[in-house]
């Protein structure tokens, strides 16, 4: 049955750019906000299908989505992306969720990461989302209810061996999306950081056997998050009701420590 069109729905009218919004958390987020009234820009970085899929199934359930390709380390793409959600949806986005990132699956400890690998690393999850963010604050209107969302990652908190270039690249973002919120405050907007614990995601399972897997859980409530454990924690941001929100670190990770 099509989802109800009515004006009750929270998040009816609004534009949502989602980055990494094809595979994992992100493509979970998508489909959470679509849900909710949002308009979706489903932002994919190689894999066009997933994404056309998710597109495709938000329809078939009378949601709103279209799928636009941009590396998010790349300005002029990440300008582009801005452009094509506001020429799909006659709007700027008034929600901007900076969900990409990578993840070196070798784990490899400081003295063995190749200074590629972290280049890499630094690239999509600082590099990208300082482009993103850049971005939003420039378009999403002011005093339009507007909400910016960055991803970390709990393991910026719990500082594990074999995470170093992966745990400094979300500190950043941390850091980062604390200062945009002093600066954007003052226009309405708010800026939070949703930093999950282990979720079963292909980038969390990569590289990982079964045993590594359940010793994980056993640190987190006894299992390992679903991205449907971690999107309502994305809706209540973006929402009305958090509108008091700000500079926040939230760790969804089950009580990881």
């Amino acid at each position: 049955m099509a989802a109800s069109t009515t004006a009750s729905l929270p998040l009816e009218g609004r534009v949502a750019i989602v980055t990494g919004g094809s595979r994992g958390i992100g493509r979970e987020v998508c489909s959470h906000l679509a849900a909710l009234g949002a308009r979706v820009v489903v932002n994919y970085a190689s894999n066009s299908a997933k994404a056309d899929e998710l597109v495709a199934e938000l329809g078939s359930r009378g949601l709103r989505a279209v799928a636009v390709k941009a590396d998010v380390s790349d300005p002029d793409a990440v300008r582009a992306l801005f452009d094509h959600a506001e020429e799909a949806f006659g709007s700027p986005p008034h929600m901007v969720v900076a969900c990409a990132g990578i993840l070196d699956p070798k784990y490899p400890n400081l003295a063995d990461t190749a200074v590629e690998a972290f280049d890499a690393t630094f690239a999509v999850n600082t590099r990208g989302k300082f482009l993103v963010c850049r971005e939003a604050a420039r378009r999403i209107p002011a005093h339009s209810g507007g909400r910016i969302v960055t991803f970390s990652s709990t393991l910026a908190a719990t500082l594990v061996s074999g995470y170093a270039a992966y745990a400094a690249s979300n500190a950043a973002v941390e850091a980062m999306t604390k200062v945009l919120a002093k600066e954007v405050a003052a226009k309405g907007i708010t800026a939070n950081v949703v930093a999950p614990g282990p979720v079963r995601t292909n980038l969390f399972l990569a590289g990982k056997d079964e045993a590594s897997i359940r010793r994980v859980a056993q640190n987190s409530m006894g299992r390992i998050a679903e991205t449907t454990d971690i999107a309502p924690a994305v809706a209540f941001l973006v929402s009305d009701a958090a509108r008091w929100v700000n500079g926040q670190v939230i760790r969804v990770n089950g009580g990881v420590a």
